[in-house]
């Protein structure tokens, strides 16, 4: 738990140290002007872009170098589709700081776990594979003892496992005694 603390708070503390620069270079990157050029006589199509407000946004402000002569600049510009575009890179870059800080959790809660993992699991004298029907009889008591310790949230877990590791014990008689039977 100390561990997922300290990554949040290194994930505040980075945040807030790039704030500064974010806001520093908002006029270069959040916003431009795209315009969309289609071919026009030997011209081949262009697209360009300028960072330029909103009320510049058009093909007289944003393609430079104008590649026709003068006479047909009003007939190129009316060709041109220009779209004035926003976006927040602080937004972007908080929710993948967020993203990365919770993937970080989990990583680091699954490693504690497998640190863990060891020294709470207690070996079970029951592991062998059920080969007959008397086997099958000494389950039931082996489940109501676990149905009985089933009070915290591992004891819940390690019942799940027990649960599914008799399932699967169970599933492989059935396949023995089919595979003995179509032999």
């Amino acid at each position: 738990m100390l561990k997922v603390h300290c990554s949040l708070m290194l994930t505040t503390w980075m945040m807030m140290s790039w704030a500064p620069q974010m806001t520093i270079s908002k006029s270069f990157e959040d916003v431009r002007c795209k315009c969309i050029c289609p071919p026009y006589r030997d011209i081949s199509g262009h697209i360009y872009n300028k960072n330029v407000s909103q009320k510049d946004c058009n093909c007289l402000h944003v393609v430079e170098p104008m590649p026709v002569p003068g006479n047909d600049v009003e007939a190129y510009c009316l060709l041109c589709e220009c779209k004035y575009e926003e976006r927040s890179s602080t937004t972007i870059k908080v929710t993948i700081i967020i993203y990365l800080s919770v993937v970080g959790s989990l990583l680091l809660y699954m490693a504690f776990l497998l640190v863990i993992d060891p020294f709470i699991r207690k070996h079970d004298s029951y592991t062998q594979p059920l080969q007959n029907e008397e086997e099958n009889e000494d389950v039931r008591p082996f489940r109501a003892q676990t149905q009985a310790r089933v009070n915290s949230v591992l004891e819940r877990v390690e019942g799940a496992q027990q649960r599914w590791k008799r399932q699967v014990q169970e599933q492989r008689k059935t396949v023995f005694d089919r595979h003995k039977m179509l032999s």
